[in-house]
C-alpha cells in the first residue's frame, strides 16, 4: 500500500526574547515567546534527507532577534507580519509562515518620594515587575499574498460574586446539582479573534495594542454587566460586545471553565453560610466554547 506524505512544517518554537528600548531613562521593555512554523516544497527533506529547500531552524531563531533590533517591536501583531513576510517572500522554498507569539507584560516598579533619595529617583523607569495576570497572544499566517491575524489573550481570571443563577437544567436519576438562584461565577478566559485585515493592496494595519486593549476592555464589561442566566449567555455576551464594538474584527472564539465556587456546609459548627464561605475548586470544572462571528463571514479561528 502506497503512503502519502501529509501536511508538514517545521521551525524554531518558543524563541524567548527581551527587547529593551533606552532612549531616556524612561525603559520600555517587550517579552514575547516566539515560534516560528514553516511549510513549502519540503517533500525531499522527508523523503530523501535533502535538505536543499530547508531553512535551519537556527536560522529562524537567529532572523527573530536580528528583527527585534533591525525593526523594533512595536505591537506583536506587527512583528509577526514582519517575519513572516521575510520568511515567505526571501526564500523561495517557503510558501507559508505561522508566526505565534506570547506577549507577557510588566509593571512599573514605583518608587516612593522620598527625601533620603537623589532627586528624581521616582522618575526613573528602569526596574518592573512581571505582571502575574493574562498574557497577550497572537499568530499571524502569510502564504505569500494574504496575512492572517488571530489575536488573544489566555489565563484571564474574573469572577461575579452575584447576578449569576443556574436553574431549569435537565434532570435524571444522576443529577445531584442543586438549582442555584444567587451563585458566584468565575472563569479563566481564553479569547481569539481575528482581523478582517488581510494586508492586500497596502492595506494599513490597525493600531493593534489600542485594539487589543479595547476588546480586552469590551469583553470584561460584557462579563460584569451581564446577569448570567448560564456561562454560555455570559461567552455570547462576551463576543457579541466586541463585535458590536470593533468593526476590525471579524470573528471572536472563547473558552471559559466554570471556576466552580460551592457553599460550605458550615452547620456542623453551629454556623448560617449565607453566600459567604466557599470552597474554591480548581478540577474537575465545566468547559464552556463558542464562537461569534459576523453574519457571512465564515469562521476561522480553530476549536483548540
Amino acid at each position: 500500500m502506497a503512503h502519502v506524505l501529509g501536511q508538514n512544517q517545521y521551525g524554531k518554537a518558543e524563541n524567548r526574547i527581551v527587547r529593551v528600548y533606552r532612549d531616556s531613562t524612561r525603559h520600555e521593555i517587550k517579552d514575547l515567546n516566539v515560534s516560528v512554523a514553516l511549510s513549502g516544497d519540503l517533500d525531499d527533506v522527508h523523503l530523501t534527507g535533502s535538505n536543499a529547500n530547508c531553512l535551519p531552524t537556527d536560522t529562524t531563531k537567529n532572523t527573530v532577534f536580528a528583527f527585534a533590533k533591525e525593526y523594533g517591536i512595536e505591537s506583536a501583531e506587527a512583528f509577526g507580519i514582519t517575519l513572516a513576510k521575510h520568511f515567505v517572500d526571501n526564500n523561495e522554498p517557503i510558501h507559508r509562515a505561522r508566526i505565534r507569539i506570547e506577549e507577557y507584560t510588566w509593571d512599573r516598579i514605583k518608587t516612593p518620594d522620598n527625601s533620603s533619595r537623589f532627586i528624581g529617583s521616582e522618575e526613573v523607569g528602569h526596574s518592573f515587575s512581571r505582571n502575574g495576570a493574562e498574557v497577550r497572544t497572537c499568530e499571524i499566517t502569510y502564504d505569500g499574498t494574504t496575512v492572517q491575524v488571530i489575536s488573544g489573550l489566555k489565563d484571564l481570571v474574573v469572577m461575579n460574586t452575584t447576578n449569576s443563577e443556574f436553574w431549569g437544567y435537565i434532570k435524571d436519576k444522576y443529577t445531584t446539582l442543586k438549582e442555584a438562584y444567587d451563585r458566584i461565577l468565575a472563569t479563566q478566559v481564553t479569547a481569539r479573534w481575528k482581523y478582517s485585515f488581510t494586508g492586500v493592496d497596502d492595506e494599513a494595519q490597525p493600531n493593534w495594542n489600542r485594539s487589543y486593549a479595547h476588546v480586552r476592555r469590551h469583553m470584561l464589561e460584557a462579563f460584569a454587566e451581564t446577569y448570567s442566566y448560564s456561562l454560555q449567555q455570559t461567552l455570547h455576551a462576551m463576543g457579541t460586545r466586541v463585535l458590536n464594538n470593533r468593526a476590525e474584527v471579524d470573528e471572536v472564539r472563547l473558552e471559559l471553565p466554570n471556576k466552580h465556587h460551592f457553599l460550605v456546609d458550615l452547620e456542623p459548627f453551629g454556623l448560617k453560610n449565607d453566600n459567604e464561605v466557599y470552597y474554591a475548586a480548581d478540577r474537575m470544572y465545566g468547559l464552556i466554547e463558542g464562537t461569534v462571528h459576523r453574519e457571512g463571514v465564515v469562521p476561522v479561528i480553530p476549536v483548540a
